[in-house]
């Protein structure tokens, strides 16, 4: 493509634009308030460029951009094109990098207090993150210490009315909701209290931890007394992390970035409910043209994954749009969120704390960076020339079948983006149509029905996304009977490779002989990484289903269950842990259960021999 003709062409108005390589792959989303200024940038004066972006512009064979009707509009069309194309050039966090956070369901029945590391719009109270010294669990505990929650995970709409409480009431740390013990209107207010505490207020809860102390003490019950020693411990640490200056109940999130001009860090750090709780550090993979570009977009990438707003973002150095990404900010999180670079104050303080933690992880991570970077990027590079693709693999897909002597026989599709794990586009099939131990059979089935799903245009993002390689676990044989299927799908734009596990050889459809991969190169490190991964994958879920049925038949075993009871019970309980440590009161209160059924699966569980 003529690069200098588009340039020229490129309009004066905000929008996307969108960089192709030569084999018409996507290489880079960006946004503009200017088309025309912003894309000039990247090819004009090599001197005021940096060594990164020089490397991008050499594999720019096209540039196409979509018009906007403001900037916030282009922020979210490229955050929306980022995560569909999943460039090699721009910030990708990973879906599965998530933080603990603590979780209060409002919507229950006497509400627990728990650990989680998902967000979900449930209605429920969110606080955190936790790290750093001071974790969930440890908040947890304090807690149920202190407010005597229950911890249980039972139905408290299907409790008898002779139900006994656990040991947690009888040693002070749960009123026993289950056994009528407190009121749903006592125990509202005391969830009450606890959100009090965890928005910053903390005396009330010192003064219950040192009142229990002192009374355990004097009964002379001193291993309780060091318990609650140990908690005003933990409470004092929550305490001494009080940022002077801030608001008890004020939230903020502070980003800061590092560059030498090749490999770039950023740095955050979360203050809650006034506290410093925790921080994280990223190496960062994005060829936008500044740092001020670069940590714009990483907030963007950041609080569209799971993230709980805070009341201010707070950033070390300025950034680009700054105005754009706070509007798109307050939009996404219902409330006014403002995006500041501080000149002083605490808030300054906190902005030079992130930027000195960038730093030093700058220079720590120099050869984890450029490792990390052979081990993916080279790798998928080194990869396309070693097979002549026309296209680099950024999107890898592998499969493999499990089975033992053709029974519970399922297949695993694992994805590596980037030479990357994509665990969140990971897949499993179970084998529907095969019958006996042929692997050949199972995956042409696995195959046919991905690749029909990719053709019908699937609503599942992860099988409706097109791969640009897919790779066998298995040798030449186990190649061609794909291909066989391959060519009546009409599929013929997607490349196949094998790769056999004893001599490690790569088999292309159509070749007698393979291709031999050097030993240690990072090509054959990626084929060996995805194989392993969907060998591994495969085994894991071949394994649960032989579990279940194992449980299954063990449980039809019993007297008074059949299929129907095992299927409520599993509903009930979730899993056979659960079913096996649960008294006959929970059992026999699961619908559909008798009282004689739950103490035969109670007796069959607890019988000398099972214990």
């Amino acid at each position: 493509m003529d690069i200098a003709a588009i340039l020229k062409d490129l309009p004066h108005s905000s929008g996307v634009y969108i960089m192709y390589g030569a084999s018409g792959q996507i290489l880079y989303v960006g946004k503009a308030r200017d088309l025309f200024k912003r894309v000039h940038q990247y090819f004009g004066n090599k001197a005021n460029r940096t060594e990164k972006v020089l490397r991008l512009v050499q594999k720019v064979d096209d540039i196409k951009y979509i018009i906007t009707r403001n900037e916030v509009e282009a922020l979210v069309l490229e955050n929306n094109l980022i995560k569909k194309h999943k460039p090699p050039y721009n910030i990708l966090l990973k879906d599965d990098k998530n933080y603990p956070f603590v979780k209060i369901n409002l919507k229950t029945k006497f509400p627990r207090v728990e650990v989680v590391r998902r967000l979900k719009n449930d209605g429920s109270k969110y606080f955190g993150p936790y790290m750093i010294g001071i974790n969930a669990k440890e908040i947890t505990d304090l807690i149920n210490s202190a407010f005597c929650l229950r911890e249980c995970k039972l139905d408290l709409d299907n409790v008898s009315a002779n139900h006994r409480p656990c040991l947690n009431y009888h040693i002070g740390r749960c009123h026993a909701p289950c056994a009528g013990k407190i009121s749903d209107e006592e125990y509202g207010e005391i969830i009450k209290e606890v959100i009090s505490f965890l928005s910053g207020n903390d005396k009330k809860v010192a003064g219950i931890l040192t009142e229990k102390m002192t009374a355990a003490a004097e009964a002379e019950e001193y291993e309780l007394a060091l318990t609650y020693k140990q908690k005003l411990a933990v409470l004092d640490k929550l305490v001494r992390r009080q940022v002077g200056a801030l608001p008890k109940d004020f939230d903020l999130d502070v980003f800061a970035i590092e560059s030498n001009g090749l490999n770039t860090v950023v740095a955050v750090l979360f203050v809650r409910a006034g506290k410093m709780v925790g921080g994280d550090k990223f190496v960062v993979n994005d060829y936008g043209l500044n740092e001020g570009i670069t940590l714009s977009n990483f907030i963007m990438r950041f609080y569209d994954s799971d993230a709980i707003a805070p009341d201010e973002v707070v950033v070390s150095s300025p950034i680009e749009d700054q105005d754009v990404l706070q509007e798109y900010l307050s939009e996404k999180f219902g409330k006014k969120l403002n995006v500041i670079e501080p000149r002083q104050g605490v808030r300054r303080q906190l902005a030079d704390m992130a930027a000195s933690n960038a730093r030093d992880y700058l220079e720590k991570s120099l050869s984890l960076k450029e490792r990390q970077d052979n081990m993916t990027v080279g790798a998928v590079i080194q990869l396309a020339e070693f097979l002549k693709l026309e296209r680099l693999p950024q999107r890898m897909e592998c499969y493999d079948i499990s089975h033992i002597s053709g029974t519970n026989k399922v297949a695993s599709m694992v994805v590596f983006t980037g030479g990357e794990p994509d665990k969140a586009a990971y897949r499993k099939f179970r084998i529907k149509t095969v019958a006996g131990n042929d692997d050949f059979a199972c995956l042409q089935e696995t195959l046919t029905r991905r690749l029909t799903e990719l053709k019908n245009g699937s609503k599942d993002e992860s099988l409706g996304a097109r791969p640009d390689l897919i790779v066998i676990d298995g040798g030449k044989g186990q190649l061609s009977s794909v291909m066989e299927i391959v060519a009546d799908l009409g599929v013929t734009d997607i490349p196949f490779i094998s790769l056999a596990k004893r001599e490690e050889e790569v088999f292309l459809p159509g070749k007698s002989e393979p291709v031999i991969l050097p030993r240690n190169s990072y090509a054959l490190k990626l084929l060996q990484r995805i194989r392993d991964e969907a060998h591994r994958f495969a085994i894991t879920f071949h394994r649960q289903l032989r579990k279940k049925s194992q449980t299954v038949s063990e449980l039809l075993s019993v007297p008074g269950v059949g299929k129907k009871r095992v299927g409520v019970l599993f509903k009930h309980f979730g899993t056979i842990d659960n079913i096996r440590n649960a008294d006959v009161e929970q059992l026999a209160c699961v619908p559909g259960m008798t009282r004689p059924a739950a103490e035969a699966v109670y007796a069959f569980y607890h019988a000398p021999d099972k214990e």
